[in-house]
């Protein structure tokens, strides 16, 4: 067999050897494409899954807002349903504690006069005397003497209208002492009723209903007889419904001594409300008063303060 030379050898080696290169090289190639489409799968697939997850996880987050926003408004309104409920309750309960006290103070209000009404009729004025003297009045002017009653706290005061007509000057003195200048705000002459006002506060007195008077029924007078101020004295009523100089049937008869400066101080019954405006009496008799009856008086006053307080607002 035939020897190849060296040259021959060498070539054919190298050519063996590129051979063998190529394939590995290609084998490699084809591994390492395989390696990177496996990886870029992989890293696909982790893209769709972290896509996903994000996708869920977004939407997970925007359920959970759309839960807690419903809860919340759902606790919001819930709150405000209790809140307007609890004040509607508060609002229920205080009115009702309002009203209890209001017909709490109206009831003790009731007792204590027919306290005092029990004692009158048992006995004698002395239970009410010193409350109904701190709303009588002393009337002073220019002219003359006279007495009031306050019927309203703002400083209101009804008077006999001859006490104060024509007058320049008009004061009243209360029974604690304390000295007022009066204005004379309106009258009726017929019934011989004026209302004076004073820029002071006074407790007052409140009528009653003289239809409800009754003959023999006991009450006072009250004012300043001859100037001698706060003097009460007691009688009897004894007609009611009396004509007067007017030819106007709006008085009460009494027994009770009407004297000088009596004149527009109030006649008080035994629960201590002015049941008639003392007025005049007869001249060479004892023991015959005239009061205008508290209706009257009361409607005429009513009349001349609203007046007077419509215009005080133009």
């Amino acid at each position: 067999m035939p020897k190849l030379n060296d040259k021959k050898v060498l070539v054919i080696s190298i050519v063996l050897l590129l051979v063998a290169s190529t394939g590995l090289i290609l084998y490699y190639n084809s591994k390492i494409n395989e390696m990177n489409n496996d990886f870029s799968a992989k890293i696909l697939g982790v893209n769709k899954n972290l896509n996903q997850l994000g996708e869920n996880l977004g939407n997970s987050i925007s359920s959970l807002k759309t839960n807690l926003t419903s809860e919340i408004r759902l606790l919001d309104t819930n709150f405000k349903n209790f809140k307007k409920q609890n004040e509607e309750e508060i609002g229920t309960l205080t009115s009702l504690i309002d009203e209890i006290e209001k017909q709490s103070e109206i009831k003790l209000g009731e007792l204590k006069d027919e306290l005092k009404s029990i004692k009158v009729k048992s006995k004698d004025f002395t239970a009410i005397i010193d409350d109904v003297l701190q709303s009588v009045v002393s009337v002073g002017t220019d002219k003359g003497l006279g007495s009031g009653a306050v019927i309203d706290n703002r400083g209101f005061i009804v008077t006999n209208f001859h006490v104060v007509n024509g007058t320049k000057i008009i004061r009243i003195l209360t029974y604690g002492e304390e000295i007022y200048d009066a204005a004379l705000i309106g009258y009726d002459d017929v019934a011989d009723i004026a209302v004076l006002k004073v820029n002071a506060e006074l407790k007052n007195l409140e009528f009653g209903n003289s239809d409800d008077a009754q003959v023999g029924e006991r009450v006072i007078a009250l004012g300043n007889p001859a100037g001698l101020s706060f003097t009460v004295t007691e009688g009897i009523i004894s007609a009611v419904h009396r004509g007067g100089p007017n030819n106007l049937k709006i008085y009460l008869q009494t027994d009770v001594p009407i004297n000088p400066g009596n004149s527009g101080g109030p006649l008080v019954d035994a629960n201590s409300r002015i049941i008639g405006i003392n007025n005049f009496k007869i001249g060479g008799f004892e023991g015959l008063g005239f009061a205008v009856e508290s209706n009257v008086a009361k409607q005429i006053a009513e009349d001349i303060i609203d007046k007077y307080l419509q215009q005080a607002q133009q």
